[in-house]
């Protein structure tokens, strides 16, 4: 096991030049082509239905094989990179990456591109521990890293919002591939320039992979996504309660695995630290909101105010701006305070948010409804600035990537919690709504259902049953927003009861293996003295938080 608690924090750290600063902005092309990726076939769907005639089953995979193998690969995939080097893995999934993405832009039916789709998740995989290991790596100074996470928090999350509109763009002039081939050029570029801009990492893990690990890892976290996604999409079903029950039962000898093993291939004793550890339940929480009540503001711009795809995406871009000006504007802030103050802050925001989006109705201004999604978003991008910086600043050099998996595998948990939870929250208040205005068939399963029942009606009739199914779809919206902002209330509450005061790295280079227990009070600006009594302290309130998951039945009302 890591040594967490020992080691001493160089009283000097060098600081980042231009190289560094290059190499960041070389390492951020790849962070933005993996999380554009996420959302980049949104439009596309029409065109590649049209072209490759895909079964009903065989579309679902086509949108969620890449997140699938993306979330199961990023925890063995960070192991393998602190043990061949975070470069070396860098450019073996710029290649993968580059590769695929050739392949899936000429695919000639369905089977290929699901396959080529899986590749990308390998390749991502590969790509997005690498890049934040690696600023952890030549970023040693904590101010300069802090920059420069948060500037990666805005390319990532940014990434996720440009996707659906490089997609709408590019279908609208070119073929359906050209969304794949566009990540052609952009990794041969990535593989010019990394060698000489981005330092080389040697592995600093030392002994033999953990193979058995790895396969448990998967066994644990591709049963828990799929089951969770599914009842997200269909409701609660036999298949998908079994696979989370498989998944958990998995990860239970996963863990056992990484407790006993010689050489595990995670380093559990990190997540009993409150920095660490705090950090990961935060990033759950984070992600739940922001990725579970995406959906929601999405089908609002575009079932209830009627707008085009693109039109709706390109509003979509707005709360955006918001996120732009409140990730510098958290940094700042916890150079000055504590870092919990800010986490809370950013929550109490987001929460303030949502409380906005619980009274949209189909009348509401559209202002209001993108002030809402605006200010929610600052927030919880704010939160998640912090959450990395922290996490990332108190991992051990030698396990970064294993660290920055761990982070990015909570992401991916709380998105498809917030989707599964919040839309089953919102598909039952749609139901109830419905009841009367549509007992049974497509109008009370969706509005969508709703709006293709609707067109083979009367004139009256029509209009009467889409109307009656805006306002249904909107009381599950408000509902769902209630929903996310007890949740936020309740992450506010965790960040100023468990993370108020806890130790964060003030240095540490690159290869010092730096300790998570040590290091200086968050905000403070005072020597470190007491952070090695406070981290041992603190460290149990973090060891006895779980984050519990299930899901009720039900889908998301609007699909």
């Amino acid at each position: 096991m890591t040594n967490i608690e020992t080691s001493e924090r160089p009283e000097s750290v060098p600081l980042a030049g231009r190289r560094e600063w290059i190499g960041l902005a070389v390492l951020l092309l790849p962070l933005l082509l993996v999380s554009m990726d996420v959302s980049v076939l949104y439009f596309a769907v029409p065109f590649i239905g049209r072209a490759l005639e895909p079964t009903g089953t065989q579309q679902l995979w086509i949108l969620d094989m890449y997140g699938f193998v993306l979330s199961g690969l990023l925890i063995v995939m960070g192991a393998l990179g602190d043990r061949i080097g975070r470069r070396r893995l860098l450019l073996v999934g710029a290649a993968l990456f580059g590769g695929a993405s050739l392949a899936a832009a000429y695919a000639h039916n369905a089977e290929t591109l699901i396959a080529t789709r899986a590749l990308l998740g390998v390749g991502g995989a590969a790509l997005m521990p690498s890049t934040l290991a690696l600023i952890r790596t030549m970023f040693a100074d904590p101010r300069q890293r802090g920059t420069a996470i948060a500037i990666w928090t805005a390319v990532m999350t940014g990434g996720i919002s440009l996707g659906p509109i490089l997609s709408g763009v590019l279908v609208e002039h070119f073929w359906w591939g050209s969304i794949f081939l566009i990540n052609v050029p952009a990794m041969a570029l990535l593989l010019l320039l990394v060698p000489v801009f981005v330092p080389r990492h040697r592995g600093l893990a030392q002994g033999p992979f953990d193979l058995i690990g790895a396969v448990l890892s998967l066994g644990t976290l591709l049963p828990v996504v799929y089951g969770i996604k599914e009842i997200a999409r269909s409701g609660a079903a036999v298949l998908p309660v079994l696979s989370i029950g498989f998944g958990l039962l998995v990860g239970a000898l996963f863990v056992r695995r990484q407790l006993t093993a010689a050489h595990p291939l995670l380093d559990l004793e990190l997540l009993r630290v409150r920095a660490f550890g705090g950090s990961v339940v935060a990033n759950v929480l984070s992600m739940f909101a922001i990725v579970g009540f995406a959906i929601f503001t999405t089908q609002y711009l575009q079932s209830v105010l009627g707008m085009s795809p693109l039109r709706a995406a390109l509003w979509s871009l707005v709360p955006s701006l918001a996120v732009a000006v409140a990730t510098p504007v958290a940094t700042v802030l916890a150079r000055r305070i504590d870092r919990a103050w800010v986490m809370c802050g950013g929550f109490v925001l987001a929460a303030g948010g949502f409380a906005v989006l619980s009274g949209a109705r189909p009348e509401s201004s559209l202002g209001v409804v993108l002030s809402g999604a605006a200010v929610y978003a600052a927030g919880v991008v704010a939160v998640m600035s912090q959450v990395t910086e922290m996490a990332m600043g108190v991992a051990p050099a030698d396990r970064a990537a294993s660290a920055s998996a761990v982070l990015e595998s909570g992401s991916e948990l709380g998105g498809a919690l917030g989707m599964a939870l919040l839309g089953t929250i919102g598909d039952a208040v749609y139901h109830r709504a419905m009841a009367d205005t549509a007992p049974s068939g497509p109008a009370r399963e969706t509005l969508g259902g709703a709006q293709a029942v609707a067109a083979h009606l009367p004139g009256d009739s029509g209009r009467a049953l889409v109307d009656s199914a805006r306002d249904a779809f909107c009381d599950g919206l408000n509902a769902a927003a209630i929903g996310a902002l007890v949740v936020m209330l309740v992450a506010a509450g965790y960040c100023a009861r468990f993370l108020r005061g806890v130790p964060v790295a003030s240095g540490g280079g690159a290869g010092d293996g730096a300790a998570a227990g040590e290091g200086v009070r968050s905000g403070d600006a005072g020597s470190g003295a007491d952070a090695g009594a406070d981290s041992r302290a603190g460290r149990d309130s973090v060891a006895g938080v779980g984050v519990g998951f299930g899901a009720g039945s039900g889908g998301v009302s609007g699909r």
